[in-house]
């Protein structure tokens, strides 16, 4: 399946993406990510967060083993009970973002 401009490697355009409510378009990101052993994209969202100074505590010493990739996904459950804030329009966009590129 060949990308276009208007849709990504998924095949689904922005505004297919953009329907969706902000849950469902972690819930993909978080599996695409997963799949992909992408620990980057994880922290990029967990520093976005309004409660992200739990985040940033573990993002310790240069010695210590990050955590893995399911320990951020606990982690991100855990804050997201707390809602997404202020910071939906930024998640939103990091998720379709993602979605669209990988």
């Amino acid at each position: 399946m060949s990308e276009t401009p208007a849709t990504g490697a998924g095949g689904r355009s922005f505004d297919e993406l953009d329907r969706l409510p902000t849950e469902e378009l972690r819930e993909q990101a978080f599996a695409r990510a997963r799949e992909r052993r992408d620990v980057g994209f994880f922290w990029s969202v967990l520093r976005h967060l309004p409660n992200s100074d739990e985040a940033a505590a573990l993002d310790g010493a240069p010695n210590s083993v990050g955590p893995t990739i399911d320990e951020a996904n606990a982690l991100w459950r855990e804050l997201t009970g707390h809602g997404y804030e202020e910071s939906a329009p930024l998640l939103r966009a990091a998720f379709i973002d993602y979605l669209l590129k990988h």
